[in-house]
């Protein structure tokens, strides 16, 4: 019977009208309608405002992408690297197993529920802290977290450590690069698998006693070429070491500038937009993060792995 009076009357000028007096059923009809529809409104703006920062957080990340990680962006960013990031490079290559070695054992007392033995190992960082990734860090602590920060605050210690660890992972990055460069050396000059210095070291000191013995051949070159490739000539292991470390000097400093070539890429492709998506969520978390191995560690692991087995694996042939 009530919704037979209400239904005729849906026209909210109806009630000035007095057409719902003395129908107490109308009346606690519209009570509870205007207070389902406030509440519906209120959600919506409260739902819509978290929305809005979502979308103002993921603007700010694509714009500070496109600023830093940009072509002209990551050359403002590597022009710190002239000067000591040129023996900090080799360092951290060489840092990086004790870095690997060092999250893993975290990530087991972690598991093992010796969470203060974990953070402790966590606290010391292992890698040397480059100009390169002091100014990343720089750049996102001033440019990037206020914007997102609840009321403007500043990092603290758990959050600068996040930070730092964020940046490390461009070291391994740089890795990956600089093994893609000497991977694709190898298979275009030699037409053999090279992930690394070490397997790409023989092909190097070979062709260069060959070259070396060929142009001192005192018949000519072209009896050179004849008679060395039936009797190789001989190399020193001094002279391969020799080699070896030139290589992995030179190595060093692609690592140290890759991220020139390495950043755009990444830009394009949303790695960085993901990447600095995620440090911002573990930033603003309230909860102390538990101990992260990036992926990015371990792939640069892995190539050192496979460089060493395919070095190995010639030797034993």
């Amino acid at each position: 019977a009530w919704k037979a009076k209400v239904l005729p009357l849906h026209n909210a000028r109806s009630a000035e009208y007095g057409l719902f007096h003395g129908c107490s059923e109308v009346k606690d009809w519209l009570t509870i309608h205007l207070e389902v529809t406030t509440m519906s409104e209120t959600d919506a703006v409260i739902i819509g405002a978290e929305d809005g920062e979502i979308a103002a957080g993921s603007d700010g990340v694509d714009r500070f992408v496109t600023k830093h990680f940009g072509v002209l962006g990551t050359l403002r960013l590597h022009r710190a690297a002239i000067g000591w990031d040129l023996l900090a490079a080799p360092l951290n290559v060489m840092l990086a197993p004790i870095f690997l070695l060092s999250r893993l054992t975290a990530l087991v007392l972690a598991a093992l529920r010796f969470r203060r033995a974990s953070q402790w190992i966590l606290g010391y960082p292992i890698f040397l802290h480059s100009a390169v990734a002091r100014a990343v860090e720089q750049r996102i602590e001033l440019d990037l977290w206020p914007a997102v920060s609840p009321h403007g605050a500043s990092l603290n210690d758990r959050q600068r450590r996040l930070l730092r660890d964020y940046t490390s992972v461009r070291t391994s990055v740089a890795e990956i690069f600089t093994t893609l460069v000497v991977l694709a050396l190898g298979f275009y000059l030699f037409r053999n698998p090279t992930p690394g210095i070490v397997s790409l070291t023989p092909f190097v000191s070979d062709l260069m006693t060959q070259t070396s013995a060929v142009a001192d051949f005192p018949f000519g070159q072209g009896l050179g070429h004849m008679w060395y490739a039936a009797f190789p000539p001989e190399r020193s292991l001094t002279y391969v070491i020799t080699v070896g470390i030139s290589l992995a000097l030179v190595a060093s400093l692609v690592t140290t500038f890759a991220g020139i070539i390495a950043d755009p890429i990444q830009a394009y492709f949303g790695i960085h937009r993901r990447r600095l998506l995620r440090l911002l969520d573990n930033l603003a978390a309230d909860e102390a993060a538990g101990p992260v191995l990036a992926r990015e560690h371990a792939l640069a692991r892995l190539a050192d792995i496979s460089d060493a087995g395919v070095s190995l694996f010639r030797m034993l042939r």
